[in-house]
């Protein structure tokens, strides 16, 4: 009985525990992250401001608008896209943040599968 409830004690505890999220803190800035593509990783650099993101990605540059829709998400919409796969907007969560670190997930608008990674600061 007494494993019950401090088993039951534990539980309740730890899911009142909640990660630090200083969102607003990456809302603007350069941030670096990589990606995995197959067998191949790819990085990416960014420069955000409040409305528009830049994305430097294999010596190519693409901007996307970005609708903020509470300070922890966010939907990018391509500016110009190219074909109909660009055309998709992506929902942004930002899951947890450290001093100079967010790790993020992201997702086609309504799709269910998710990725998730980690991007640095390079500069604010």
């Amino acid at each position: 009985m007494r494993f019950f409830i401090l088993l039951f004690s534990l539980l309740f505890l730890s899911s009142c525990y909640e990660k630090e999220r200083n969102c607003s803190d990456f809302k603007t800035g350069t941030f670096e992250f990589e990606a995995l593509s197959g067998t191949e990783v790819f990085k990416t650099t960014i420069t955000r401001n409040d409305s528009i993101e830049v994305d430097f990605y294999q010596g190519k540059t693409d901007s996307s608008s970005i609708r903020w829709v509470n300070d922890c998400e966010y939907v990018l919409t391509k500016i110009n896209p190219k074909n109909q796969a660009e055309r998709k907007a992506i929902l942004i969560k930002i899951l947890t943040t450290s001093k100079d670190h967010y790790t993020f997930e992201f997702s086609e608008v309504g799709k269910v599968k998710s990725s998730k990674a980690t991007a640095k600061r390079v500069k604010p």
